[in-house]
């Protein structure tokens, strides 16, 4: 007999589907007024009008202009507010001054979207600011959804939507573009009909004044007509909800982005060495690799980029087969395809010695495969035959050079049956001009992505697979870390530290504070102790025993060593008085007597295998906190062996981001040293992330330097600097990736008394999630997912990660976990789940209870809990839907203040509840 908590209920994925995204409006109204319009010749507000009458979408246009009775023949309206019917989207073509007005007579008269194409806003200083901020205020008023403005418009070619001011109408196509740059808008559309490049959305976002890239990316990745997103950017905008958007779509769909503006470091060298390391376009490339952006650098490769990935599945490696009737093409493609990121794949033996079977025997018996020169159309498609068998290779490139005996088209004829590798992709490079069109013709309607040349089709799988790569290191799954609120944090601790050095009025903590900072993050530090005078370091020093070190201990200083404040490998009583005396005087002669506040001692750690590591973080203006990682000690600008990574980090993205550095060759061990522990360096990476976004207070932090060795980790200095007492807590820089919610992770004990958490799902989940598959009943499976479903569906890898590596922002999901009686892995018992429905303040929820614990109370609290984190996250709507049979779980719903819709020709129950 089943009790109410122990029943299952699956997503109200209908509600999901009915929910009318609030962009729709924009790109596929049915009314549509245009502010502005007028017939004065070369007018935006006239041409726009034209657009939008020549290029019919299936709806109906209204001027709006009070002193006309009609604007290209058609009746005109003095006001939004007098038009005969309510009104999906305003084009407005006004002055900017009279703009924020035009908004709020839209919002009043119910008008859903705006597209303000008119300019003088934030580009002209702080009058334009201003009202862009007033035109938001009225917009909020109604939920209204504005693009732009200064903007070029919106175009939806598959309706026929040109809600614009271009001079033609975009092809109908798979690829949508989106441009911060109007004039590049009408450069990309010429050059478009020119290579016959088609678009499902046109449009140029202008100045982002409310609709950004995370809005757009969120619609056009539920747009089925849309198979790749290219994007021209010239800032970020809201960078958390674009790195949102961005890594819930780029597993499905392609994004692909040039961004304009590459520059130097974003800000100044500050006190710490990581401050003067960071910039803001290389943090940029690291935030499209969190999110698993592709970034290129021309506008010719963002197209083919697009056509690429549209057509052919992601490599799994990097390894490329080349096959060519030329050697000297076959050869550039080498270089350029080793020069950004791939390699040469190695032939099997097995694959060279089919290959000798057939080619002539002059053939290159290598990678690239040179089939010779007299290769004819039945010669390449046997070799593309075998090649692209081959164990050892990761995709295929066939380059084709006309010669005399040489048949383009029929090549292209026999190689469209290889279209399709299965999980290897197939490029093609038909080098030439009209004598190889029809070849080229055949193969890009195969679905084989065609180069001019063959080192640019190379560089393109290269990108292939840096994108692939990025992808599957954002979602492969994490080694199991110690679960939050355990073992090895002491929060409170860390919090008193940076309390205490700001309400002394310092912003920069001492090296002592700064260890102890990093203890209570479980980072090992090594032993230091203060001393105030010479007495208290030599004895100190003998009880560390020697040799030791001293540092300047202060306040304000913080590179030691700049004053003559370090003085290594003291090796007795007096050495340490001396390099005390000399010290104290070093930091009189730095102009900053008052601030001598003695010493520290610390043991003299040098391990012959150690290698100087750097660990830092600083803000970057657009992303926040960023991680820093590389090589460290006192020639770490010099080296500038470093990589740069978004926090929070989880053990793969830590491992991901030693792998951009040299430092990590040596740190596997070379020349006889014994390789470091990465696994611990990992989860110190991991650890130092947490301290980062936990402590916000924290502007700038680095370890430098980490000493690595086989023996250990071992911070041996550290720097830290906090914001100032005139900083506040709401304007202190959030980070571009929301960290684990940790608020959320509470205690529960069930009804028997065992005790358990219930906490956020994180990515090391993943293991523990198909343990938790494995108990259940098919009663369970169905009831949840209203369908049998095969275990080895269930816990597929693509399924779970999907489960498994939620964004927190857009999803929360809470599991029931308990540490096993036993050693061993924690165990889930019960898992909840919220989901924001996109463009709406609603979320959907999911339960679901192991079968031997249910009955226990689990589905009732997690439920209640879901509700709470609902409020807390300021939805107003949760929904879900059940079977009609599952009585149990209707009567919790019904308890919790649920509202149950059922309809007599539906198996499925309704349920929703108003926050």
């Amino acid at each position: 007999m089943s009790t109410p908590d122990d029943a299952a209920i699956t997503p109200a994925h209908d509600v999901l589907r009915s929910t009318r995204s609030d962009l729709e409006p924009i790109f596929s109204p049915r009314t549509v007024a245009v502010v502005g319009a007028t017939e004065a010749a070369g007018s935006v507000g006239r041409t726009v009008l034209w657009n939008l009458l020549s290029s019919p979408f299936g709806g109906t246009v209204y001027p709006v202009n009070p002193g006309r009775p009609n604007v290209l023949g058609v009746k005109a309206y003095p006001t939004v507010s007098s038009l005969p019917e309510p009104v999906d989207l305003a084009v407005i073509a006004t002055p900017a001054a009279t703009v924020p007005g035009v908004v709020g007579e839209c919002v009043d008269a119910g008008v859903k979207g705006a597209i303000v194409v008119s300019a003088g806003f934030k580009e002209v200083g702080p009058e334009g600011a201003d009202l862009e901020r007033r035109a938001l205020e009225q917009a909020r008023r109604g939920r209204m959804r504005i693009v732009g403005p200064n903007c070029l418009g919106v175009m939806n070619p598959t309706t026929g939507l040109n809600a614009t001011f271009a001079a033609a109408m975009a092809r109908p196509g798979n690829v949508a573009f989106l441009s911060q740059s109007g004039a590049l808008c009408t450069a990309v559309l010429d050059w478009s009909f020119q290579d016959q490049v088609g678009f499902s959305a046109f449009v140029s976002i202008g100045s982002m004044l409310d609709v950004g890239w995370g809005d757009l990316i969120d619609y056009l990745g539920d747009d089925p007509r849309t198979r790749a997103i290219v994007i021209y950017m010239e800032s970020i905008g809201d960078a958390r909800h674009f790195l949102s958007a961005a890594r819930e779509v780029a597993m499905s769909k392609p994004i692909i982005v040039i961004k304009a503006g590459r520059t130097a470091a974003a800000a100044a060298a500050a006190a710490s060495h990581t401050g003067g390391l960071t910039g803001s376009d290389e943090v940029l490339d690291a935030a499209f690799r969190r999110c698993g952006v592709l970034r290129v650098e021309t506008i010719a490769h963002i197209f083919n980029m697009a056509e690429v990935l549209a057509k052919q599945p992601r490599p799994r490696g990097p390894r490329l087969a080349i096959l060519t009737n030329a050697g000297g093409p076959g050869v550039l493609a080498t270089d350029s395809l080793i020069q950004f990121g791939g390699s040469l794949a190695e032939l099997s033996p097995e694959t060279i010695a089919e290959l000798d079977g057939f080619l002539p025997d002059a053939w290159s018996r290598g990678n690239p495969v040179d089939i010779l020169g007299d290769a004819d159309p039945d010669r390449f498609a046997r070799a593309v035959e075998v090649v692209s068998k081959d164990r050892n290779s990761d995709g295929l490139l066939v380059v084709l050079t006309p010669q005399a005996m040489t048949d383009p088209t029929r090549t292209a004829d026999q190689l469209k049956m290889h279209a399709k590798l299965g999980h290897k992709p197939i490029l093609a490079s038909w080098m030439g001009g009209t004598h190889v069109a029809a070849g080229v013709d055949i193969l890009n309607r195969s679905g084989i992505p065609t180069f001019t040349y063959p080192d640019t089709a190379a560089r393109a799988f290269a990108a292939m697979w840096r994108y692939s790569d990025a992808l599957r290191g954002i979602y492969e799954t994490p080694a199991e870390t110690e679960h939050d609120g355990e073992r090895g944090v002491d929060r409170a601790s860390a919090e008193e530290i940076v309390r205490a050095a700001r309400s002394s009025g310092r912003t920069i903590l001492n090296e002592y504070e700064s260890k102890r900072l990093l203890a209570a993050y479980g980072i090992p530090t090594v032993e230091t102790v203060v001393a105030t005078d010479e007495k208290a370091a030599a004895e100190a020093s003998g009880r560390i025993g020697y040799p030791v070190v001293l540092k300047l201990h202060s306040d304000a200083i913080a590179h030691k060593t700049d004053v003559g404040g370090v003085v290594l490998n003291l090796a007795d009583a007096a050495a340490v008085r001396a390099a005390f005396r000399s010290i104290r005087e070093s930091a009189s002669k730095a102009g900053v007597p008052g601030d001598f506040r003695g010493v520290t001692v610390q043991p003299m750690v040098r391990p012959p295998d150690g290698y100087e590591l750097i660990v830092g973080s600083s803000i970057d203006p657009q992303f926040g906190p960023v991680l820093l990682f590389g090589t460290g000690g006192s020639l770490v600008e010099v080296f500038r062996d470093r990589a740069l990574a978004l926090p929070p980090l989880n053990t793969t993205l830590a491992r991901r981001m030693m792998e951009r550095t040299r430092i990590l060759s040596a740190l596997k061990g070379v020349r006889g040293r014994p390789p470091v522990d990465l696994g611990a360096l990992e989860r110190l990476l991991v650890r130092f992330s947490q301290l980062v976004v936990e402590q916000r207070w924290i502007r700038e932090i680095d370890i430098n330097p980490l000493l690595a060795s086989h023996s250990g980790l071992l911070a041996l200095d550290a720097r830290v600097i906090v914001h100032g007492l005139d900083a506040r807590a709401e304007d202190l820089p959030r980070p571009a990736i929301r960290p684990y919610p940790s608020q959320y992770v509470e205690p529960f004990t069930l009804r028997d008394g065992t005790r358990t958490t219930i906490r956020p799902i994180r990515p090391e989940d993943e293991p523990l999630l198909i343990a938790f598959h494995e108990t259940l009943s098919e009663r369970s499976v169905y009831s949840r997912y209203f369908q049998a479903m095969k275990l080895s569906t269930r816990v597929a890898h693509d399924r779970l990660t999907r489960i498994c590596f939620i964004d927190y922002d857009r999803e929360m999901a809470l599991v029931v976990s308990r540490r096993p009686t036993e050693p061993g892995r924690h165990e889930i018992l019960a898992v909840g789940r919220l989901s924001r429905i996109h463009g709406a303040d609603a979320a959907e929820f999911a339960l679901l209870v192991a079968d031997p614990y249910q009955g226990q109370g689990l589905g009732v609290e997690l439920l209640r809990r879901l509700l709470r984190i609902a409020r807390d996250e300021g939805l107003r709507l949760v929904t879900a839907e059940m079977l009609r049979n599952n009585r149990p779980m209707q009567r919790v719903c019904e308890a919790l203040g649920f509202r149950l819709r059922y309809d007599p020709d539906d198996e499925v129950v309704h349920a929703e509840i108003e926050l």
